[in-house]
């Protein structure tokens, strides 16, 4: 979405576009509100056109021309609400914040109006039987709009719930945009988006970090700044109970569950009661649970005497309470569950249950090149809709990329990049060389034969990234599998999207795209992530922040290449998990850890039991005088000693540095 003004508004044009797809790349900011208007001009019209009709009212004359009115409104709320939550910004919330107010206004002036509900409530009262049940449902419920919506109220009350749902709107809208830019905030702070809370909680094993973490995650929006919702929460609440009693009822809750199946709040009390009778129950005992493991690290000294489950420490010990009960490792389940896999296991259930097909769409405009379009037909084949599937969202409203290869994988959107229909092109496979920072050292034959089958069928559903070297000859950015496959289909052609960048961005695109492409070992994580930080300028902190990552989760990564190179490869060998991995930290002799991995897979130790025959082997490390450190994260000073080396080797100063981390932190 650019921001640049032009002369037209593309939303108020018809869209000559295969399939009428919005024309994303011609549509800016500015052309938002005035398309708003001039949608609600429309309907105003339309709707005086059905009010001004002589003839009795009837399902088609009122209903239906109620029904197909509002045709701009339709096109330009689909996209404006649509990317304000996939690929929004500031901009784009302040354009949402005005586009509500006019259309709650519009909204309350159709909801109100006596006239049009007076021939709404003929058709409503009038027999109904030779409506189909579709119709009947149109009409039963624009008839409760009306009803709902103060169409009975006077005129000075009608005046007031306008009065009210603008306010309320306008909070809402306020409300939500405060808690985005406390979201930003937590983010600045910990280095993680909220998204990834609860995974940073589950496995980061600093007991203060947590602690912090969720004080500051509960505490959003209320914490006595600019962005403090706690006002605001008191006035909508103020205006939902007038409005409800404007409306008849006893109070807000009762108004919205009037015309939801619970009914009334006390069915969903009793709902609600039932649940947490149970969920208190099995709480108490999960509590119990936990509290035995951490007794555990009391017991080791890793936590003070005293020490008693907190709310901080739930989401980390419930993790270990799970993993010693069912040995479950998420790490083993997870290559069954790829993304791509899953979707087409959708596809195909679609296809069998409701004969419904879908099949790849390219070269079609798109809002970023993250997204893919699929077109969705009947048994008969004909058209259903156009479906666009968006899955890294709030990562990248969360994490923008801190480097300058804006395009990639819409980590930044700059208003300069180009839109992704013009930058695709056709370049000759053999004008493209792999990308030296691969972090992907396995290639199965067979998983590519399989990939390249799927290309064979529905063609390169997402173009190659490369960057150019000149003389027609370019590097690859990231889709190292789909090159290899097209290699083997003996493909001359590929679509590609030709972008700039350092090496830096190369190395972490690459990283990216096979982290949220396929499964990836996570010793090839490591090593890859390792060579970054090795062989640019950026600090552990934005790393993990650019992978969607918490810090503690990078470290952990990192620490695993503390083992040799032969424990590596038995690792990959063997298939152990990344937990498996870990446990064998805590020894130092290399032939015990091999030994242990041996029986880890020959006897399918679970990641527990593995660390109990380490605990058992493990020689008791003599204990060192505990220095209390002055800065509470030391990581600040390392990255920094340590980018100030990367900085000296590259003007040419021989410098030679060591990190080394002692197990007491």
């Amino acid at each position: 979405m650019t921001a640049c003004v032009q002369t037209k508004n593309p939303v108020l044009e018809e869209w000559k576009t295969p399939y009428g797809i919005p024309p994303f790349d011609k549509i800016t900011l500015a052309d938002y509100i005035p398309a708003v208007k001039a949608g609600i001009e429309q309907q105003e019209k339309e709707l005086q056109a059905i009010l001004d009709n002589p003839d009795a009212p009837t399902f088609k004359n009122t209903i239906e021309a109620f029904e197909f009115s509002g045709e701009i409104l339709d096109k330009v709320t689909g996209v404006l609400y649509n990317l304000q939550e996939t690929d929004g910004g500031e901009e784009m919330e302040k354009i949402a914040e005005e586009a509500t107010e006019l259309l709650t206004k519009h909204e309350d002036a159709i909801s109100m109006n006596k006239k049009f509900f007076d021939r709404v409530k003929v058709i409503y009262n009038a027999d109904q039987s030779a409506l189909t049940r579709e119709q009947q449902m149109v009409l039963k419920n624009l008839y409760k709009s009306f009803t709902r919506n103060g169409v009975d109220l006077d005129e000075a009350s009608q005046e007031r719930l306008k009065e009210i749902n603008v306010k309320i709107a306008g909070l809402q809208q306020k409300f939500g945009t405060n808690l985005l830019a406390e979201n930003n905030a937590f983010k600045d702070k910990f280095g993680i988006p909220v998204s990834s809370y609860t995974d940073e909680m589950t496995s980061c094993e600093d007991r203060n970090r947590r602690e912090e973490m969720f004080k500051a995650y509960s505490s959003r929006g209320n914490n006595g700044n600019e962005y403090d919702n706690k006002a605001l929460s008191l006035e909508i609440l103020k205006l939902r109970a007038e409005k409800a009693r404007m409306l008849g009822f006893d109070t807000f809750a009762a108004y919205v569950l009037d015309d939801q199946m619970a009914g009334n709040p006390a069915a969903v009390d009793e709902f609600l009661t039932t649940i947490q009778t149970a969920a208190n129950a099995k709480a108490k005992q999960e509590v119990v649970d936990m509290q035995k493991i951490m007794d555990e690290d009391i017991a080791a000294g890793n936590l003070p005497k005293g020490s008693k489950i907190q709310p901080w420490d739930w989401f980390y010990y419930a993790e270990k309470v799970r993993a010693r009960k069912f040995a479950l490792d998420e790490n083993q389940t997870k290559p069954y569950f790829q993304m791509e896999n899953v979707r087409h296991g959708i596809f195909v259930a679609a296809h069998k249950v409701y004969g419904i097909n879908v099949e790849p769409l390219e070269g079609v405009p798109v809002y970023n090149p993250a997204v893919e379009t699929f077109k969705v037909t009947d048994a008969d084949g004909s058209l259903l809709g156009i479906f666009m599937t968006d899955y890294f969202p709030i990562w990248r409203i969360y994490n923008p990329c801190p480097f300058q290869m804006t395009e990639v994988l819409a980590l930044f959107r700059s208003p300069a990049a180009p839109s992704p229909a013009r930058a695709v092109q056709r370049l000759p496979v053999s004008s493209i060389r792999p990308n030296p920072a691969q972090p992907r050292r396995t290639f199965p034959e067979g998983s590519l034969r399989q990939l390249a089958e799927s290309i064979r069928q529905h063609g390169l559903l997402s173009p190659l990234l490369v960057r150019s070297e000149g003389g027609g000859r370019y590097q690859l950015i990231a889709g190292e599998r789909r090159l290899r496959a097209l290699e083997l289909l003996g493909r001359q052609w590929a679509e590609a999207v030709v972008l700039s960048g350092d090496d830096c961005d190369c190395a972490l695109i690459a990283l990216v795209e096979n982290l949220q492409r396929e499964d990836l070992h996570f010793l090839d994580v490591a090593l890859a992530c390792r060579s970054i930080l090795d062989s640019h300028p950026i600090t552990q902190e934005r790393l993990a922040q650019s992978l969607s990552m918490s810090p503690s989760a990078l470290a952990n990564r990192l620490r695993l290449l503390k083992l040799s190179e032969a424990v590596q490869s038995a690792l990959r060998r063997r298939g152990l998990t990344e937990r498996h991995a870990r446990a064998l930290l805590s020894l130092r002799d290399e032939a015990a850890q091999l030994a242990l991995i041996d029986e880890a897979a020959d006897q399918r130790l679970s990641v527990s039991e593995l660390e109990k025959r380490v605990a058992r082997q493990a020689a008791p490390a003599k204990k060192r005088p505990r220095l209390t450190p002055i800065l509470r994260d030391n990581r600040i000073v390392i990255n920094a000693l340590m980018d100030t080396v990367r900085q000296l080797k590259r003007i040419g100063v021989p410098v030679k540095s060591r990190v080394e981390e002692a197990e007491d932190g």
